[in-house]
C-alpha cells in the first residue's frame, strides 16, 4: 500500500487532484459496466417475450381444452378429438342417462335403452355385531384370548391379505380394518362403532372386479373351525345383495360385480364395465335401468365461434405486444447511469433516465423479426393433406390484416357471418384445419434431428394452431440460446419437454448474452486492477513531489537560519 501524503507542504488539495484524474481514468470502466448493463437488460426483455410466447400457448390449450393437469400437477396434452366444446347432446330423459359428446362424435339421433347398471360387490353386518365391550375381539365377541381369527382376502389379480391373529386381547376389529385397506387390493374395509356394523366392498364396478374370500378361524383347542367373517353364524354377520336383489349370507368363495348393459341403437348388448363410459364420441353416465331415450347431437356453432374468436383475440394481443417491442424507439444518448449520476439524481428522474435508456433494446431484432415472420406466414399459406373442404385460413372467413401507419401488420380479421357458416357447414373440416397433425413419421421425431426439407414438411402438413405452436416453440429456443432461461426452465418445459435439449447439449446452458457478460466482468476486473494501479502511481508521485518541497523547505528554512545569525 502506498503511503499517501495530501498536500501538507504543497498546500494542494491533492485528494480532489486524484479523484479528478481517476474520474477520466475510470470513463473507460464506467464504459463497461455500461455496456454489461445494456446486456442484462436486454436479457430481460428476451425472458419477458419468451414468457409472453410460453404463456400464450399454454393459456390458448388451456382455452380450448386441448391440456389437462393431473393430481400431482403435471400438465398432459389432449387430443383434439376428445375436446367437449365441439359438439352438443340433447337428451330425452335425463334421469336414466346423461350424455355429452366429444368432437368426434358423429352428428344424428340416436336411441338408447339401458338393461343393467354396473355395480361393484358389496357386504355388510345385517345387524349388531358385538356381545360385548368393544376394547378388543377377545371381549367383543366373547372369544378366548387364544382362540384364532384366521381369513384371506384375494383380489382380481391374485393380490391378497392374510388376517391372522390369536392374541386377541392385543386386537381391535379396527386393526383388522387397516391391516386389509394398507393391502392395496382395490378393496375397503369399515368399521362403524356407531351402529356396530362391519362393510367390505370391492372399489370398481364391473364382473370382472372379483374378491374371494376364505375363512379358516378356528377354536384354541383346534377342534372346532368358527366363523369369522363367512358362514350362516358368522361373527361379521356379513350379508350381500345378488343380482335379484336377494340378501345372501357371504361364504367362503369368490364374487363379482355386475357390468353395464346398454343398446345404442341397432348395437344391442353392448357390455362396459362402469356406467361411465364412451362410445363413438358420445360420452355415457347411466343413471338407472330404462328407456329407450334418445340423444340428439348437433354441431356447438356458438361453442365453436367463441373459442376460435378467443384465439383470435390472444394471438392479436400477442402481436401487438411483440411488434411495440421491435418498434420502439432507441435513445442512444441515455446510456444506463452510474453510481455518481445516480447519486446526483431523484428517484424520479433516475426512473424517468432508465425508461429512456431500457428503450428499443429488441427494436428490429432479427431473431424477434425471424419469428414473428413464421408466425403470420404461417398462418395465412395452406394446410396440405386435409381430407375436409377447408386448407386456407380464408376459406373460413378469417384474413390477416394489411400494413397500415403505426401498424406492423399480421393481425387477424373475422368475418363473423363466414365463420359462423364455416362451422355450421363442416366443423370437422374446421377443427383439421386448425389442429391437423402431420405424418406419424415426423410427428414425434425430434426437430432438431430434422432436415431442413423435413421442417418444411412437417408445417406443410401441420393445422394452422399446431404450426403456430411450432413455429412459436422454435423462436423460443432462438431466443434460449441467445438470452438463456432466465428463471423460466420449468416454465418452457411446461410448453415442449424437450425445448430445452439443444441449450443443454449444444450450447452447455450458456447463452450467447451470458458469454457476453462473463467477458465483460473480466474487463471489469482488469479495469478495477489497472485503476488500482494509476491511482497508487498518482500518489506515489505527489507523495514524492510532497517530500520533495517538505526537504526543499526545510533546506530554505536551515539557510535561513544560517544566514539571520551573521
Amino acid at each position: 500500500m502506498v503511503f499517501r501524503i495530501g498536500g501538507l507542504s504543497s498546500g494542494l488539495d491533492i485528494d480532489k487532484i486524484v479523484g479528478d484524474l481517476m474520474r477520466a481514468e475510470r470513463t473507460r470502466l464506467d464504459k463497461l459496466e455500461q455496456n454489461r448493463q445494456i446486456i442484462l437488460w436486454r436479457q430481460e426483455n428476451y425472458h419477458q417475450v419468451n414468457k409472453d410466447f410460453a404463456n400464450f400457448i399454454l393459456d390458448t390449450k388451456k382455452e380450448f381444452g386441448l391440456t389437462t393437469t393431473t393430481s400431482t400437477g403435471t400438465l398432459l396434452n389432449k387430443s383434439v378429438s376428445s375436446l367437449d366444446w365441439v359438439k352438443s347432446t340433447t337428451v330425452s330423459d335425463t334421469t336414466i342417462a346423461e350424455v355429452t359428446a366429444r368432437a368426434d362424435a358423429v352428428k344424428g339421433t340416436y336411441t338408447v335403452n339401458v338393461k343393467s347398471l354396473a355395480t361393484n360387490w358389496s357386504a355388510a353386518s345385517e345387524s349388531n355385531i358385538s356381545v360385548g365391550d368393544k376394547g378388543n375381539l377377545s371381549t367383543q365377541f366373547g372369544l378366548n384370548n387364544n382362540d384364532t381369527i384366521n381369513f384371506t382376502i384375494t383380489n382380481k389379480d391374485g393380490k391378497s391379505v392374510t388376517i391372522n391373529k390369536t392374541n386377541l386381547t392385543n386386537v381391535t376389529i379396527n386393526d383388522i380394518v387397516n391391516e386389509i385397506n394398507n393391502a392395496n387390493l382395490g378393496i375397503t374395509a369399515s368399521y362403524d362403532s356407531t351402529i356396530d356394523r362391519f362393510f367390505l366392498q370391492v372399489n370398481k364396478t364391473g364382473a370382472e372386479n372379483t374378491i374371494t374370500i376364505t375363512d379358516n378361524s378356528t377354536l384354541s383347542d383346534g377342534s372346532t373351525r368358527f366363523d369369522f367373517i363367512t358362514g350362516n353364524t358368522s361373527l361379521l354377520k356379513m350379508k350381500y345383495i345378488d343380482n335379484n336383489g336377494v340378501s345372501q349370507t357371504v361364504l367362503n368363495g369368490t364374487y363379482a360385480g355386475t357390468n353395464a348393459v346398454i343398446d345404442l341403437g341397432a348395437a344391442t348388448g353392448i357390455v362396459q364395465s362402469s356406467n361411465q363410459f364412451t362410445i363413438n364420441g358420445l360420452g355415457f353416465n347411466l343413471k338407472k335401468v330404462g328407456g329407450p331415450i334418445t340423444v340428439d347431437v348437433a354441431t356447438n356453432v356458438t361453442s365453436v365461434y367463441e373459442k376460435i374468436e378467443k384465439f383470435v383475440e390472444k394471438y392479436n394481443e400477442l402481436m401487438d405486444k411483440i411488434g411495440t417491442e421491435l418498434a420502439e424507439e432507441r435513445y442512444r444518448d441515455y446510456l444506463p447511469l452510474t453510481k455518481e449520476q445516480k447519486e446526483a439524481m431523484s428517484e424520479k428522474e433516475i426512473e424517468l433516465w432508465e425508461e429512456k435508456a431500457k428503450s428499443g433494446l429488441l427494436k428490429n431484432d432479427q431473431i424477434m423479426e425471424r419469428t414473428l415472420q413464421s408466425i403470420r406466414s404461417g398462418m395465412y399459406q395452406e394446410v396440405s393433406g386435409v381430407t375436409g373442404i377447408y386448407d386456407q385460413l380464408t376459406e373460413i372467413g378469417i384474413t390477416t390484416e394489411g400494413y397500415t401507419s403505426g401498424s406492423r401488420g399480421g393481425k387477424l380479421v373475422i368475418d363473423k357471418d363466414k365463420l359462423t357458416k364455416a362451422i355450421e357447414d363442416n366443423v370437422d373440416s374446421v377443427l383439421e384445419l386448425l389442429f391437423k397433425e402431420p405424418s406419424e413419421a415426423l410427428k414425434y421425431k425430434s426437430e432438431s434431428s430434422m432436415t431442413s426439407s423435413e421442417i418444411s414438411q412437417k408445417r406443410s402438413e401441420s393445422g394452422l394452431i399446431t404450426r403456430l405452436y411450432d413455429n412459436i416453440i422454435t423462436g423460443m429456443k432462438d431466443v434460449i440460446n441467445k438470452a438463456g432461461t432466465g428463471d423460466n426452465s420449468e416454465l418452457y418445459r411446461s410448453v415442449s419437454a424437450n425445448i430445452l435439449i439443444d441449450f443443454v447439449t449444444i450450447y452447455g446452458s450458456i447463452s450467447y448474452l451470458d458469454k457476453d457478460v462473463t467477458e465483460l466482468d473480466g474487463k471489469i476486473e482488469n479495469m478495477n486492477d489497472y485503476l488500482v494501479t494509476i491511482e497508487d502511481r498518482y500518489w506515489q508521485k505527489f507523495t514524492a513531489m510532497e517530500k520533495a518541497l517538505s526537504q526543499m523547505n526545510a533546506q530554505s528554512a536551515w539557510l535561513a537560519q544560517q544566514f539571520s545569525q551573521r
